[in-house]
């Protein structure tokens, strides 16, 4: 099975997918002028606006579900393990993938507002669904749906129960068999609760944790300050291979700084489209723009973090094309969690370790809960006017057992699985945002029109000419003077 996975692992992620996301990003970012920039205080000042309802939450609460999905193990271990195979250099990979990513999040999330629907009473709305109403290919739409609750409901859970466990064996002596059945206790008790549930705990836990994480390395910063400039030089030379230690893992620092960059930020993936589309907003590009700032918040400052704490303290080990080491600082340190525990041990003696537990286990957890939105809302969309009940309750227990099944196996295997399952939506979603990224270019037009004249923009796909918006179409008008 770990041969089958490598295979479909190498030729997912081949440098032709690196580069895709490159290009398609930076494609983006140059055709609607770099409004990752131009727009940055309309991301700022649009994350608090907006309501929630029965039908919806507000953008805030979309904002924390999006990144309930986006900050998770892969801003701590995924960091530790880009820097570990790719050197401080993919530490900026990191961050230029996030920076035209940004773009295209801008591009996925608003097509999720322009095709969303209101569907059993809850607004829907994804790649699934603005592939079929905006391209109108059903067949490729559903392998979408499918692809995503295999990847999202089986595959990927597994890796955030598996870092939560290993940090909490490590910290605390807690089993690997003891952290599944608490997380799937726990987990269960939400995702049973509904979307309402999940967006309500996301928007307390998400802000709280990414901010203490933060702090505590802003902290270690401080402490270390005067390696600022050496840290900064080591990173950028190593990115474009002008260190003479790391200049020959160029292309291993580009591969996997793109690569758990997408999977950390998860711009272009489609993922964070899912909770645009349920976000009450007047204008398909306000949360556009909500969706690309959560990028930045994922890498620019959570990944950030845990790169500044490991290379500030030098707290890591590096492997060369040959197997060796071009950096060994650590020694029985496997990459991952374990490089920022050491990290913040040379700062905080005894503290490491549990704080990097406690952190994983709140990264981790509530990606999962975003996950299993994600799911439910390929469920839905397969099953329009359809009982779905009993599929929903077959999907809750799937993810709870691959949670389960994921913490008491070994780190290598979910991690490849995941690669897997992240890979398969990379590419279907990308290829379906280029084909359809003129009505999103319609709506940043429009938002843009409107502001200039000094309006609260609100979208009327009809004077776009945009087809198939039915729900602003139809319902808008009488939700919004619900909600008001």
């Amino acid at each position: 099975m770990e041969n089958v996975v490598s295979f479909l692992n190498d030729l997912l992620w081949s440098p032709v997918m690196i580069y895709f996301c490159l290009g398609v990003g930076l494609l983006f970012s140059i055709i609607t002028r770099f409004l990752q920039v131009r727009h940055f205080k309309d991301m700022i000042k649009l994350m608090f606006q907006g309501k929630s309802s029965d039908a919806g939450v507000s953008s805030f609460q979309a904002l924390s579900i999006a990144l309930s999905g986006r900050v998770g193990t892969g801003n701590i271990a995924g960091t530790a393990t880009a820097i570990a195979f790719g050197g401080p250099g993919a530490v900026f990979w990191m961050w230029m993938i996030a920076f035209i990513g940004a773009s295209s999040a801008f591009i996925e999330s608003t097509l999720a507002q322009i095709y969303k629907v209101k569907q059993d009473g809850q607004y829907r709305g994804g790649p699934a669904y603005y592939i079929e109403k905006g391209i109108g290919w059903k067949w490729y739409a559903v392998l979408f749906a499918i692809s995503s609750i295999i990847a999202v409901g089986l595959l990927m859970p597994g890796i955030q129960s598996n870092s939560i466990a290993t940090g909490l064996n490590n910290a605390f002596g807690l089993s690997p068999t003891l952290t599944g059945i608490l997380l799937v206790a726990l987990i269960g008790a939400i995702i049973f609760g509904g979307v309402k549930r999940i967006a309500t705990v996301a928007q307390y836990v998400v802000p709280f944790m990414a901010l203490a994480y933060i702090l505590l390395a802003l902290v270690i910063m401080v402490l270390n300050i005067t390696q600022l400039p050496a840290v900064f030089a080591l990173i950028i030379k190593s990115a474009l291979g002008f260190d003479s230690a790391f200049g020959g893992i160029l292309g291993m620092a580009i591969s996997w700084g793109v690569k758990r960059g997408i999977y950390s930020n998860e711009a272009g993936q489609g993922t964070g489209a899912h909770a645009a589309a349920a976000a009450e907003v007047s204008h398909p590009a306000k949360q556009g723009f909500v969706q690309a700032f959560s990028v930045y918040i994922d890498t620019l400052l959570v990944c950030s973090a845990t790169a500044f704490m490991i290379l500030f303290t030098g707290m890591y080990n590096t492997v060369g094309k040959d197997g060796g080491f071009i950096v060994e600082n650590l020694q029985g340190v496997n990459p991952g969690p374990g490089y920022t525990q050491a990290a913040i041990e040379t700062v905080f003696p005894g503290f490491g370790a549990a704080f990097v537990a406690i952190a994983l286990f709140f990264f981790a957890f509530t990606t999962i809960m975003a996950y299993y939105y994600i799911a439910e809302t390929n469920v839905a969309y397969l099953m329009r006017g359809k009982n779905s009940t009993w599929l929903m309750t077959g999907l809750k227990i799937m993810l709870l057992i691959a949670t389960f099944y994921g913490a008491v196996k070994t780190a290598d295997l979910a991690w490849a699985l995941g690669d897997v399952g992240l890979g398969v939506m990379v590419w279907l979603n990308l290829i379906a945002i280029l084909i359809l990224a003129k009505p999103a270019l319609q709506a940043l037009k429009d938002y843009e029109d409107q502001k200039a004249k000094g309006l609260d923009p609100v979208f009327d796909p009809t004077k776009l000419g945009i087809k198939n918006a039915d729900y602003w179409v139809h319902d808008f008008k009488r939700d919004e003077e619900r909600v008001s």
